[in-house]
């Protein structure tokens, strides 16, 4: 799979992350936007492979392909800048600072958002075939998600926050692993295997990752999900966005950039 050691595909990572910071603003929002549509899609993809043959982990064996569609595609992810870009502010690279950063945030935040809710749109118009029928079981099953995880987590307060917060460090710690596992490898073969793996686990443990969120949480509501919009920001994609920031730069981020380009000196024995 032509292996790149650490040291390189760290590198690497930085200079994505200052890449990420001089994208044009159309560029930034045109690639968000079809990641969140691609992402979007590969959910109710999951979804649907999940109820009709009763076995969520072929949904969570097959989810990866829309993760691993847009990454080839170079499209950008909030779950994903949010490992890379602050690493080009902490290597110091010129022009990148913390308003350019949060600039960056922002645009492919807007993007996401936008892409994931244009297929929430689209997938319940053909599914209720214009709104003139019921969304059938693929409907209802979103819905039963959309409400247990906000009005769920509700119930338990701030342990129920705290429990989609951690979820989310969760999430982005192996989301972050598989946009890092993409650059260990020279190949479009080793890159998609390694993207697999950690993509594959953190959506059949049902970790929390926000733009997939921006899409099952609108899709319920538009099928008549019994929560609100502040149910869904305050009790659900808040802390998930929060968490999936957290757990990209300190789980991933952080860790490779300090062993990998600032390494200490070796010990003298």
């Amino acid at each position: 799979m032509s292996y790149l050691e650490p040291t390189e595909f760290v590198t690497k990572m930085v200079d994505s992350g200052e890449a990420k910071v001089y994208m044009s603003t159309k560029d930034t929002l045109i690639r968000a936007f079809m990641a969140g549509a691609t992402l979007a899609l590969a959910a109710i993809f999951a979804i649907t492979v999940a109820v009709k043959t009763g076995s969520p982990l072929l949904g969570a064996v097959l989810f990866p392909v829309g993760f691993i569609m847009l990454y080839l595609m170079k499209f950008d992810l909030l779950t994903g800048v949010f490992t890379l870009v602050p690493l080009a502010l902490i290597d110091k690279r010129p022009g990148v600072t913390v308003g350019q950063v949060f600039r960056n945030w922002g645009l492919v935040f807007i993007g996401n958002f936008a892409g994931a809710l244009v297929v929430a749109f689209m997938m319940s118009f053909i599914l209720t075939y214009g709104y003139n029928t019921d969304g059938g079981v693929i409907a209802a099953k979103v819905g039963t998600i959309g409400e247990s995880r906000t009005l769920g987590y509700k119930t338990h307060g701030f342990g129920g926050w705290m429990t989609i917060f951690i979820r989310g460090m969760l999430c982005n710690w192996m989301v972050s692993m598989g946009v890092v596992g993409a650059m260990i490898s020279t190949s479009a073969t080793g890159k998609m295997f390694a993207m697999w793996m950690p993509i594959m686990l953190f959506f059949f443990m049902g970790f929390e990752h926000s733009i997939v969120n921006m899409f099952l949480f609108p899709f319920s509501m538009i099928m008549g999900g019994g929560f609100t919009v502040g149910d869904y920001l305050i009790w659900n994609e808040i802390p998930t966005v929060l968490g999936n920031m957290v757990g990209g730069f300190v789980f991933v981020g952080l860790p490779l950039y300090y062993t990998h380009v600032r390494m200490s000196p070796e010990r003298n024995l």
